[in-house]
């Protein structure tokens, strides 16, 4: 028995890797984040498959899930909204089950962020103008920061930024990211990214939370903060595809 963590994407269900998709089909037992969730998603999984929503579950209630299953001798699919890598509580969840001698395995899933800059058409890496990513959340009603990764610290790089669990607090943030930003810095909201219901805010950090105000938004969604969201018209040429670049001719023997 196995204990496949997989991660189900921003919420579309044919944006799921194949083997994903094998794993749901195949799995007796599917826990799932219903807050985060396309339902179509579980479409994927077998008519007979025990489902099992987590939203009101806490960690000790959902090993327990686990433990079950696995006296029973059933695989079960563990669906994380995003991938898995990212906020998903994999760490605390594999602690247990290696406490209990219980097999598990990951598969990843399209992240939020990558789902949100899809819809954005955005890149969010523009040569000699954002080279570096950061993904990080706030603090509000979550665990604590480390105090080495306050956001004025990131803010401080000009990387583009991709605030997770932040969206409650979008106004403080806007306010925080200002003076190293700008108060034009170009400002991406993208609720429910893939989903029926999805949503997406344009704006600068001046307007940006008065959008997310008026639209009532409360979770489920990523804020994206850089001058990578609308480069300038013409931008530096990629080294590696420059037309001008030298390419490099090993020479042969002498």
């Amino acid at each position: 028995m196995t204990v496949h963590f997989i991660g189900a994407g921003p919420g579309a269900a044919d944006l799921l890797t194949v083997r994903a998709v094998d794993l749901l089909r195949t799995s007796p037992v599917c826990l799932y984040a219903g807050t985060y969730l396309d339902h179509d998603v579980l479409a994927h999984c077998a008519p007979d498959t025990e489902l099992i929503d987590t939203q009101h579950l806490d960690i000790d209630q959902i090993t327990e899930h686990l433990l079950q299953a696995d006296a029973a001798g059933k695989d079960v699919a563990r669906l994380c909204s995003g991938d898995p890598s990212l906020y998903s509580a994999l760490t605390e969840q594999t602690r247990r089950l290696d406490a209990h001698n219980v097999a598990w395995d990951v598969t990843p899933g399209v992240p939020a962020y990558a789902a949100a800059a899809a819809l954005l058409g955005t890149e969010l890496t523009v040569p000699e103008l954002v080279q570096s990513v950061v993904l990080t959340r706030t603090r509000a009603r979550s665990t604590k920061m480390p105090e080495s990764e306050a956001l004025t610290n990131f803010a401080h790089t000009g990387a583009t930024l991709v605030l997770h669990l932040a969206i409650t607090r979008i106004r403080d943030l806007a306010a925080e990211l200002t003076p190293d930003y700008g108060p034009d810095c170009p400002t991406a909201v993208v609720y429910r990214a893939s989903q029926p219901d999805q949503m997406i805010l344009r704006g600068t950090l001046t307007d940006i939370a008065d959008q997310v105000e008026t639209a009532n938004l409360r979770q489920a969604a990523v804020i994206l903060v850089g001058r990578a969201l609308t480069p300038a018209v013409s931008c530096a040429q990629s080294h590696l595809y420059d037309p001008a670049r030298r390419r490099y001719t090993p020479s042969g023997p002498n």
